[in-house]
């Protein structure tokens, strides 16, 4: 049977190879006219850092500090990942491809990907080898080998040059 990719889940940390694997994304979205769904995961801070804040303002003035900066920080991945769209989009007026719907969450990074990736239906992940890792060139990223291990539909990994 051949497989039918109407949604795509890209994912991205921005990294060089996050948009090299983009080219790919557009690329088999283009070919089976699917859609395309983005997700930037910002890692969530450790513990540690939030009672140590906790202890030098105060809960009330830590809890309002990371609402509002977290809000700040949502807006501003999804108008990064708006411009990468359009940058891309003029790039490659040749290839077009629909964008689904662009997500930014905070959390740990696998966790989201397989719950967004099972809550949208989509039929393939999309996903750049390394992010911003210390080993980028030798080994494939933490990241990518657990979603790998754990997604239970395609997931395309791919290289930087």
């Amino acid at each position: 049977m051949i497989p039918d990719i109407k949604k795509i889940l890209y994912t991205t940390d921005f990294s060089d190879n996050a948009r090299h694997a983009f080219g790919y994304a557009v690329s088999l979205a283009s070919r089976y006219g699917a859609g395309i769904t983005f997700l930037n995961v910002l890692e969530d801070m450790s513990p540690y850092r939030d009672s140590l804040m906790i202890n030098v303002l105060g809960q009330d003035k830590w809890d309002e500090l990371l609402r509002n900066n977290r809000e700040k920080l949502l807006e501003r991945a999804k108008e990064s990942i708006k411009s990468f769209c359009d940058e891309v989009s003029a790039q490659a007026p040749s290839c077009p491809f629909i964008t689904d719907e662009i997500v930014v969450k905070i959390g740990e990074p696998v966790e989201e990907i397989m719950e967004l990736m099972e809550s949208s239906n989509c039929d393939l992940v999309v996903m750049g080898a390394h992010g911003h890792g210390t080993f980028a060139d030798k080994f494939i990223g933490s990241t990518s080998r657990r979603v790998l291990r754990k997604c239970k539909k395609p997931v395309l990994i791919v290289r930087l040059p």
